[in-house]
């Protein structure tokens, strides 16, 4: 079932609902729209809720600036549209860093809290190296993307097409707040505030961000668990299925 909801500011804002059961908020990485989970949403026995970010896919685009913390508050207008109380969360990528401000600034709606290759950015968190940053300015970006997110083995299997992506749709303004938004988050301080029951997972040769982070993540949020995916890049939650997914679900359903 798609929804649309609007948020306080009158922005409008995509739903997709799939499947039955508790609600699990999946959310995407930077510059993407829902169909990041296409592959694995459907590994998940329970309500999947995704979201088409302000300025992708169906939802809408304003010119304004964007943050970690206004993309969690949308989570929450989407919540409260769809008449849900708590759910658990999973959020990868920049999707990681909204989560954290969700359960950080709404702790009594989320339930249960996955992070996956993601950081707590500021000056505690650890960047990507100079040359990674560079390759991604080059003409074939879009090549260099794909080799970030997945291994070479597997993507001789698995030729694509590649949801990970971005949204090709976006408009360059929504691009660069996208851009801005991830790059400002900062939630460093306020990690220990989290009082949802934590997972914490990263590939181990995620150059994007790097796996330290994940470290730095776990040390910070109270009694958060971590597991890190050998060999595995940014997209571990594609490339490892079906054992990333089982993982999730494992620690969602486990009473304590």
């Amino acid at each position: 079932m798609d929804d649309r909801v609007i948020a306080p500011d009158g922005t409008p804002l995509a739903v997709q609902r799939r499947g039955s059961g508790p609600p699990l908020v999946l959310l995407a990485g930077q510059a993407n729209d829902h169909t990041w989970w296409d592959s694995a949403r459907g590994d998940f026995a329970r309500t999947t809720i995704t979201m088409d970010y302000r300025g992708t896919g169906a939802s809408g685009k304003p010119d304004v600036p964007y943050s970690t913390p206004l993309f969690a508050d949308d989570v929450v207008a989407v919540l409260d549209g769809l008449g849900i109380e708590q759910a658990d969360v999973y959020g990868t990528s920049m999707g990681g860093r909204v989560a954290q401000w969700l359960a950080i600034r709404h702790p009594h709606r989320v339930r249960r809290l996955v992070l996956g290759c993601t950081s707590p950015g500021g000056r505690h968190a650890v960047e990507r190296s100079a040359e990674v940053r560079r390759a991604l300015l080059r003409p074939d970006a879009r090549e260099t993307l794909a080799d970030l997110m997945y291994t070479p083995g597997w993507r001789a299997t698995h030729p694509g097409p590649y949801r990970t992506l971005g949204d090709p749709s976006m408009p360059p303004h929504a691009r660069k707040h996208h851009l801005r938004a991830s790059d400002q988050h900062d939630a460093w301080d306020a990690l220990p505030g989290i009082t949802a029951p934590t997972l914490v997972l990263h590939g181990e040769d995620d150059r994007l961000t790097p796996a330290v982070n994940a470290t730095l993540l776990a040390q910070r949020i109270p009694r958060a668990r971590l597991h890190i995916f050998p060999a595995a890049r940014h997209a571990y939650f594609e490339e490892c299925r079906p054992h990333a997914s089982t993982l999730v679900e494992d620690f969602l359903t486990t009473a304590s």
